[in-house]
């Protein structure tokens, strides 16, 4: 099974169909209910569920999923029977296995019931008809497509040279990945005085997303957050409540992060911890979408 556990939980909505292919003799008695087998739909149906429910014991590399909704709906046409199913769940990954697997649970019992009156039976055209939810849902990652970023590592020992920045590059990796230009990755020391410079710079560029890393801790040379701070226009305290929560899920050290975020006019600034790990889950916690906030700091509403 893939490792899920860096992944965001988002509501993921699949919606699925299939065909039963009948004879124009098998789909009157459907209508008519003149079935061998009684019930016909109402099996379908439970049949559907219980497959949806059984999914990731069904299939080997599936994960357990939560399923929040899943209905199931049948139309009958001249010559077949459509199997239509929607399901929703909120968590780390996706329900369009579960969506696929009502379908043909239900186009089997259909099958099953049918066999005795019709020897033509064909399930057909089995497909994902749409999947939203996660980092790749186009709603959201559209925000960060041409977006620009530059990064800012606040560390003394990387300054020096006693020390080689990772976290800077792991961000740098994060944004291209999502189709942001990095213009550029700068090193200082956690001196007050040049982050503030470097930033309020950045800012009068029109620069999308600052990022900094390092300083956010309670360390004695821990300036970052407390610099930032004084300089932004407006604080997010929605971004930076979800990186901690984010990390909280996967270090209990994660609540002593004091990282935050704001705007300086245009520009998105954001603090993420110096430690890779602390940076690479606070970006993926909240990659795309902080990019919608340009949106919002352009006019342009939600």
């Amino acid at each position: 099974m893939n490792d899920i556990t860096g992944k965001r939980t988002t509501l993921r909505f699949a919606e699925a169909e299939g065909f039963v292919n009948c004879s124009k003799e098998t789909i009157q008695r459907v209508k008519n209910n003149d079935l061998p087998k009684g019930d016909l739909f109402g099996v379908a149906k439970a049949a559907a569920l219980l497959g949806a429910k059984k999914t990731s014991e069904l299939i080997p590399h599936c994960h357990p999923v939560p399923i929040d909704f899943f209905s199931i709906n049948f139309e009958v046409s001249e010559s077949k029977i459509r199997i239509f199913t929607n399901a929703k769940s909120i968590g780390k990954t996706g329900i369009e296995m579960e969506a696929l697997t009502g379908v043909m649970a239900a186009a089997l019992v259909i099958y099953d019931l049918l066999k005795p009156i019709d020897k033509t039976l064909e399930i057909s055209n089995v497909r994902l008809l749409a999947k939203t939810g996660g980092k790749t849902d186009s709603q959201i990652k559209k925000f960060a497509i041409g977006s620009n970023a530059k990064i800012l590592v606040c560390s003394d020992s990387c300054f020096a040279g006693k020390k080689e920045d990772s976290s800077g590059k792991i961000i740098s990796e994060l944004l291209i990945s999502e189709g942001v230009d990095v213009l550029e990755i700068k090193i200082i020391p956690d001196e007050p005085e040049q982050i503030e410079k470097t930033i309020k710079e950045w800012s009068i560029e029109k620069i999308d997303l600052i990022v900094t890393t390092g300083g956010t801790g309670l360390g004695p040379r821990d300036n970052t957050t407390d610099t930032i701070k004084s300089i932004l226009d407006k604080e997010i305290p929605g971004i930076s409540e979800t990186m901690r929560s984010f990390g909280q899920d996967r270090t209990p050290f994660a609540m002593l992060s004091r990282s935050i975020a704001g705007n300086i006019g245009k520009t998105i600034i954001v603090s993420v911890p110096g430690s890779t790990n602390g940076a690479k889950e606070s970006m993926t916690a909240i990659l795309p979408a902080v990019f919608h906030a340009k949106k919002m700091l352009r006019g342009e509403g939600h």
